[in-house]
């Protein structure tokens, strides 16, 4: 076990992690591996003449994936538990609103998100409102799910069932569940000192396999959607078992910064695909791994340092 401050610059790590990777990864969604620019012209800002894809939207500014982070966040500090209604409201305050955007500017908004906000809106309970259908598995649960881990005091039976809570709003498929499962229990032994990601991902895997009866449908999820001890190399998809499997990847590849890039490099879904491997590798390495140049160009960053201040204020 380590002590409270080196947990405060793990804590510190993944929250700013997970944004300054979010916003990196922004310019570079939706386009082909084959048109994402080398490895070393990775930056807030593109290389001169690169297609962004969104244009109007400034260098160094976060998507759904921070924004979403920072709404659970805001509920576990705000309510002291995991409430999937506050929840709710808060990510439907983003959408409606701009709420945890920077500028309160929306411009990426995913569908499942959209329906299941449209859902509750309409009178649907929280925890019914995120889509259960089979194509329904994006990583829009998963891509928020880090705050949860490092704030979570209780047992990881507690923080499993939390897990799975935090993702039904959105996102209600088992996939989807299990995912969050998994990334927050591998999130929270990178916290608790485990430095190497492959053994804290198959302690995650083991811990998760005790908890889920061999018959029950997560237990299924877990061994045939996930299987978790396949090595399957990823792509750079928005289905939400390719975020576990593109941070697992990313993270053998050194640095937070050579993480993070790894996860652009995979083209598509950059931003999100970033996030979910950033948010890991700054509590891996600390705040201090995140490199001063990105930090320094993240904007918004005046909504976000309160929130993450009181949560570091946790580990005393």
């Amino acid at each position: 076990m380590i002590g409270a401050g080196k947990k405060r610059e793990k804590a510190a790590g993944g929250m700013w992690g997970l944004l300054v990777a979010d916003a990196i990864g922004v310019p570079y969604e939706f386009h082909d591996p084959s048109e994402i620019p080398a490895l070393e012209q990775l930056e807030m800002s593109p290389p001169a003449g690169f297609r962004r894809s969104y244009p109007h939207v400034p260098p160094g500014t976060w998507s759904d994936d921070g924004a979403h982070a920072l709404a659970l966040l805001d509920s576990l500090l705000s309510t002291g538990e995991m409430d999937p209604e506050d929840l709710v409201e808060r990510i439907a305050g983003w959408y409606e609103r701009g709420d945890y955007a920077v500028d309160g500017l929306v411009f990426d908004v995913g569908l499942q998100t959209s329906r299941a906000i449209r859902a509750y809106r309409s009178g649907t309970p929280a925890t019914e409102a995120g889509s259960v259908d089979l194509e329904a598995k994006g990583n829009g649960a998963l891509m928020r799910v880090l705050p949860l881990a490092l704030w979570h005091e209780g047992t990881d039976e507690e923080l499993v069932s939390d897990a799975h809570l935090q993702a039904l709003v959105t996102h209600g498929h088992p996939t989807n569940q299990v995912c969050s499962a998994l990334y927050s229990l591998w999130a929270r032994r990178l916290l608790n000192g485990m430095e190497d990601a492959e053994e804290a991902w198959f302690s995650a895997v083991e811990a998760l396999r005790g908890l889920y009866p061999e018959d029950s449908v997560y237990r299924e999820e877990l061994e045939y959607a996930i299987r978790p001890d396949e090595d399957i190399e990823p792509d750079g998809s928005g289905y939400v078992v390719n975020g576990l499997r593109a941070a697992r990847w990313a993270l053998r590849q050194g640095s937070y910064e050579e993480v993070v890039k790894y996860a652009i490099s995979l083209g598509d879904d950059t931003d999100t695909n970033a996030a979910i491997a950033g948010g890991l590798a700054g509590i891996r390495d600390g705040i201090g791994a995140v490199p001063e140049n990105w930090l320094s160009a993240l904007r918004g960053k005046e909504l976000a340092h309160p929130l993450i201040e009181r949560l570091l204020e946790r580990y005393q």
